[in-house]
């Protein structure tokens, strides 16, 4: 019988017609069999049809609400692509995420806590904020005070923040010789310089650092000396230890970006345990929770708290007080460490995804640099491949990269590779992905359809 699939047209055209609002419940099963005269196992139909058509989601104990957006279209690989699969932005969402962070939600409905947290806040947060910040950016032989922790609306803005208080207008910033793109651009919006400066297998060298300064003077660094984007480098203890006597010998300071940190559990502590009045730190928690959530966090050393202050002030990167609330709530509560322990162990999976699916390549085989707990790969593309050629054949297949130039500080010298990030798609898409990409590089670009 259809007569459930009837009914669930029914509420479906409500949802459409806007009748019924993303995050309005529905009746209890019981009620609405009664209400729409059914027996109460054609309403369980038709329960299950609307959360089968993705318009409804149930909450154990709480009951059904029509769902805040529709879920997104299966990937395909087809060509020409009717969706595109996105290994190129980086938005990886655990399962379970929505409903682990909704629980921990109801003590902002208490009017309170509302109320405070729709008040106006400032870069210092609260101290509440500031406590819980604190204990979760601390790693073992680095622990940052509380009152060192200022506030922003998200990452991008605390690495704006932190290198403006920095680099005057035009002044001069070094940078990996390949970057973080955001870096490029924050660095272009305030009128700055980038200085590339060469990195090897263990990260930045301090050495040609150290040589770029005496060649022409900069004033601070931009590094992240853990799970560096794109290549996913960690530095070892004593490259940090390195790096941080030439900040000393120069008297610079380095704006430490930590934003992939926290997939490295095993990590040594951050740059600034080895320089703390040199260093920055920067984070947010928009890749360790999801992206529409904007928390964006820097640790500075005393000396520098009031100049980093005063650029997030007169930046206008003041963090929403909604936002930290809720930030602050999750992290107390142990919300942030589960997810991101969940997202570690997610990062290997596709990792694993990632090396089975190119080990399938012919020859040559593909030459990869990653972090066995990143979501992205560096892929050294086999000759004659050059990357912009390389990520367009792979958009006509319907599939996004990033080619090395985005990340070069001198584009023209770029080298042919991409990043390929791992972190959006479904794992089955992503193999699947990953699997046509190998046999694209494998063919050559003669072998690749226009």
């Amino acid at each position: 019988m259809d007569d459930f699939r009837r009914v669930a047209d029914a509420v479906a055209a409500d949802i459409a017609a806007g009748r019924l609002r993303p995050g309005d419940r529905l009746p209890p099963q019981r009620a609405f069999a009664r209400r729409h005269g059914i027996a109460n196992s054609t309403a369980i139909r038709v329960y299950g049809e609307l959360a089968r058509r993705g318009l409804v989601v149930g909450e154990v104990g709480r009951g059904t609400f029509v769902r805040a957006a529709a879920p997104a279209a299966a990937p395909a690989l087809t060509e020409p692509a009717g969706t595109r699969i996105d290994l190129e932005l980086q938005h990886p969402v655990v399962d379970g995420l929505a409903e682990r962070m909704a629980a921990s939600l109801g003590r902002l409905l208490r009017p309170d806590v509302l109320g405070t947290a729709l008040r106006p806040v400032g870069p210092a947060g609260t101290p509440a904020a500031r406590a819980a910040t604190a204990a979760l950016l601390g790693r073992p032989g680095w622990e940052p005070a509380p009152e060192q922790v200022l506030f922003t609306g998200n990452g991008r803005q605390a690495i704006a923040g932190a290198v403006s208080a920095l680099v005057p207008t035009g002044g001069r910033l070094a940078v990996e010789e390949l970057t973080y793109p955001l870096a490029k651009s924050v660095a272009a919006r305030l009128g700055i310089t980038l200085v590339p400066v060469a990195a090897d297998a263990h990260g930045l060298v301090p050495g040609a650092l150290a040589e770029a300064h005496r060649r022409a003077p900069f004033q601070a660094v931009y590094v992240q000396p853990t799970v560096q984007n794109p290549y996913g480098t960690t530095m070892p203890p004593e490259r940090r230890a390195a790096l941080a006597a030439v900040l000393e010998e120069l008297r610079v300071h380095a704006v430490e970006d930590a934003i992939w940190a926290f997939l490295d559990a095993a990590a040594p502590p951050p740059l600034a345990a080895w320089a703390p009045d040199r260093t920055i730190v920067v984070d947010s928690l928009s890749k360790r929770l999801a992206p529409g959530l904007a928390v964006g966090f820097t640790v500075a050393p005393p000396a520098l708290l009031d100049r980093v202050g005063t650029a997030l002030r007169t930046g206008a990167w003041a963090p929403a007080g909604y936002a930290l609330e809720a930030a602050t709530g999750w992290i107390g509560d142990g919300t942030v460490a589960a997810l991101a322990e969940a997202k570690r162990a997610d990062a290997a999976r596709r990792q694993r995804i990632a090396a089975r699916a190119l080990a399938d390549a012919h020859e040559p085989a593909p030459r990869v640099r990653t972090h066995p707990h990143s979501y992205f790969c560096w892929w050294e593309l086999p000759a004659p491949w050059r990357a912009e050629t390389f990520a367009a054949a792979a958009a006509r297949r319907g599939i996004a990269v990033t080619p090395a130039a985005a990340f070069a500080v001198v584009p023209a010298s770029a080298p042919h590779a991409v990043r390929v990030g791992l972190g959006t798609p479904p794992p089955k898409a992503l193999a699947g992905a990953l699997r046509t990409l190998a046999a694209l590089a494998s063919g050559g670009p003669d072998a690749a359809p226009g």
